[in-house]
């Protein structure tokens, strides 16, 4: 996924994307996280299906679409389908953020919010 800064730069970030209802994808994330920060400026994103590592899979489209950041039960929902869908590695990240957030003496709510991303193209 794809996000963009207020001078309009574009900034990828890999994520685990599931599947929703109405042909919408979402993923969880921080509340504080820079994507959710530019989401909160402008809601356009452009997704392109890659690897765990970000890199773009062959033979495949970007797609522009707009996103909202939910909270609640909608957030519970996607959590949950995460969680179904990337098993165990869903249970160590929490783990990796919290250390990362003692290396940067910076704490982080974990997955506190989720973004719903509606595809336009």
């Amino acid at each position: 996924m794809t996000t963009f800064k207020k001078d309009g730069t574009a900034v990828p970030t890999p994520t685990w994307v599931v599947a929703l209802d109405d042909g919408r994808i979402g993923f969880y994330t921080s509340s504080t996280s820079g994507k959710v920060k530019r989401l909160r400026n402008d809601p356009k994103v452009v997704v392109q299906p890659g690897d765990g590592r970000g890199r773009v899979k062959p033979d495949t489209s970007p797609l522009d679409g707009s996103a909202i950041v939910v909270t609640g039960s909608e957030r519970d929902v996607i959590y949950d389908k995460v969680v179904a869908k990337y098993g165990f590695m869903t249970k160590v990240t929490p783990v990796l953020a919290k250390l990362g957030g003692i290396v940067k003496r910076k704490k982080q709510p974990y997955a506190d919010c989720a973004v719903v991303i509606t595809i336009t193209d």
